[in-house]
């Protein structure tokens, strides 16, 4: 039942000693304000990494060629290493059971027109897998399909930004667009997390482009993602695999390391998940040494407070107050203590992060921000380690017997 009095007499007491409230208050809220900036600055640092890679699958592999540097069973250095169809469908086959999606690429330059807009883009010419490759989200019409392949349409799909150039508010899709002096249609666009450059590309089907700039089977790139049931060690494996098997393909010494390139997202994701993990556990340790400190900080200040009050607590129990009552008024003021500084604590640490926020991406911390249940959690430890350290010698001081007590120096 709630008892008005004893409110009044907390607040009564607060009130009138204000030293011992503001210092017990600084100690819990400068604990939650460095465990609230700790436990942002490391989100912030996750959220880097987690933007960075936020326009491709986490489980993509790039094959890409370059030239020789090594000569390699009476080959030259230098030599042109050339992808084309048939390395597309090795892969597929020979590597299926370790893909999930796979698409070549072939880019281009071109100019579009549309009725008195026009602009240069670049082309790039894929597999319908593409989309899934390169976590394209279609906004309206369709993607590439496997039609548009066998029979080397003519149909593009334009990002965001190019449907804004030419297209301005006109719904863009059953329009064609003149690239270079060949007529598309537009089925569809899309937009893309990778921001700006990703949304002025133009994607049409590999075939056509193959058709209609060279009239070959040749591709730049081969891009797929492997299964996502591997684990990062079975990813990298693969990977090393399939670099192995295209090098013997292409008769490419091991050790050149320029003429076949395999990147795997797994690597880097690897890479980035041992270093988070262990900034996660350094900044769990100092978070907890901080609590730690806080804990010991308001322990040590209300055995102090409690000794402090024992003439008080005498002159309660002279006057009739029961050892319950006393406990009580200790413990609650101790709550609400702890209770407005933690809140204090929580709303400054979150204050200094929306202000440093902007500046410390130079640092690549992105967005620093803490769960408030992480911070609401820790608070209310402090809390517990306030009540139980209050508790001890509140209960031992509410035993002493009233004369005792008036004595205490």
């Amino acid at each position: 039942m709630f008892d008005i009095d004893l409110w009044r007499e907390i607040f009564q007491s607060i009130n009138k000693n204000r030293t011992r409230s503001l210092l017990s208050g600084f100690t819990v809220a400068f604990a939650i304000l460095l465990f609230t900036i700790l436990f942002g600055l490391a989100n912030g640092l996750n959220n880097t990494f987690s933007k960075a890679f936020v326009d491709d699958a986490a489980n993509a592999v790039y094959i890409r060629s370059g030239r020789t540097t090594k000569a390699n069973k009476g080959l030259q250095a230098g030599r042109r290493i050339q992808f084309k169809n048939q390395d597309y469908d090795y892969i597929k086959s020979d590597f299926d059971p370790s893909i999930e999606f796979i698409t070549s690429r072939v880019y281009r330059n071109v100019l579009a027109n549309y009725k008195n807009e026009k602009n240069s883009y670049s082309v790039r010419a894929v597999h319908p897998d593409n989309k899934y490759v390169e976590k394209t989200k279609v906004t309206h019409g369709r993607y590439i399909n496997q039609r548009d392949m066998e029979m080397a349409n003519k149909v593009i799909i334009i990002g965001d930004l190019v449907r804004e150039d030419l297209f301005l508010s006109e719904n863009p899709i059953g329009k064609y667009l003149n690239l270079s002096g060949i007529m598309y249609k537009v089925v569809g666009t899309y937009i893309d997390d990778g921001g700006d450059d990703e949304e002025r590309l133009i994607h049409m089907p590999l075939s056509t482009a193959q058709q209609l700039y060279g009239n070959n089977d040749y591709v730049d790139q081969i891009n797929l993602t492997y299964n996502p049931q591997y684990n990062y060690d079975q990813a990298i494996d693969f990977s090393v695999a399939l670099e192995k098997k295209l090098k013997e393909r292409f008769t490419v010494a091991k050790n050149d390391q320029r003429a076949i390139r395999v990147f795997n997202m797994a690597m880097q994701n690897k890479g980035i998940n041992q270093m988070t993990s262990v900034l996660g556990i350094l900044i769990l340790i100092i978070g907890m040494g901080t609590l730690i400190a806080g804990i010991v900080g308001i322990s040590n200040i209300m055995i102090f407070i409690v000794k402090e009050r024992t003439k008080e607590i005498g002159i309660r129990k002279a006057l009739g107050a029961s050892p319950k009552v006393i406990i009580a008024i200790i413990l609650v003021e101790s709550v609400v203590v702890t209770t407005i500084a933690g809140y204090v604590g929580l709303l400054a640490g979150v204050g200094v992060l929306e202000w440093a926020g902007p500046s410390l991406k130079t640092y690549f911390i992105t967005d620093p921000s803490v769960s408030r249940s992480l911070v609401i959690a820790a608070t209310i430890i402090l809390i517990a380690a306030g009540t139980i350290a209050g508790y001890i010698p509140a209960k031992k001081a509410s035993k002493i017997k009233p004369i005792l007590a008036l004595r205490d120096d």
